[in-house]
């Protein structure tokens, strides 16, 4: 665990506000492993997508006042992703972790509450927008989807999914990175290498 606090960059969601410190009732040692399944969610599903991952981490610091923080990362390029299935990623990471919270017995209201992860929600919103694409956060959008719908299809992937999920969490929680071709390694998924030109 880090002293200090990550880049700032990483404690801020993709509109520059800071991202939400939640209280989550769990050990220091339950937690990373929460947030190993949280990014271990968007990277598997990214790869199944056919996005290019190029890492996915846990990062976990020691606040001045005391105590620990836990937040994470996963950083990844697309082409030609379909919409709905770039916002079911973005989806993924919440429904891995609360997953992961009833494989292993760790459920409660507040606990599965901890792991909403709004910050993904708002950026898969903002981004399809710019693209025409419409997701309604209590709603279904003339010609879009509810942000449920769109739960809906992440979860059905990560039920397909989930033994390359924990793989890539317990990986992840033993070695604080993976890069995208390790985690494709793992997982017997393909890591795309866009390179110039790329559609």
């Amino acid at each position: 665990m880090n002293s200090t606090a990550p880049a700032p960059e990483l404690l801020v969601d993709h509109t520059g506000c800071p991202k939400p410190r939640l209280a989550m009732p769990l050990t220091y040692e339950q937690a990373r492993l929460g947030m190993a399944f949280h990014e271990a969610g968007h990277a598997v599903l990214a790869l199944a997508y056919g996005m290019r991952v190029v890492t996915s981490e846990v990062i976990a610091w020691t606040p001045e006042e005391g105590g620990w923080c836990v937040t994470g990362s996963t950083a990844y390029e697309t082409r030609s992703v379909h919409a709905w299935r770039f916002a079911a990623q973005a989806a993924a990471g919440s429904i891995a972790q609360v997953n992961y919270l009833m494989a292993y017995g760790l459920w409660t209201p507040e606990r599965a509450a901890g792991c909403a992860a709004l910050h993904d929600r708002e950026q898969a919103i903002d981004i399809l927008a710019q693209h025409g694409f419409a997701i309604g956060r209590g709603h279904v959008p003339t010609g879009g989807k509810s942000w449920a719908m769109v739960q809906g299809m992440a979860r059905r992937k990560i039920s397909h999914l989930w033994r390359e999920i924990s793989t890539v969490a317990h990986a992840m929680d033993a070695h604080t990175v993976l890069s995208g071709d390790e985690i494709a390694e793992l997982t017997g998924l393909a890591n795309p290498q866009f390179g110039e030109g790329s559609a």
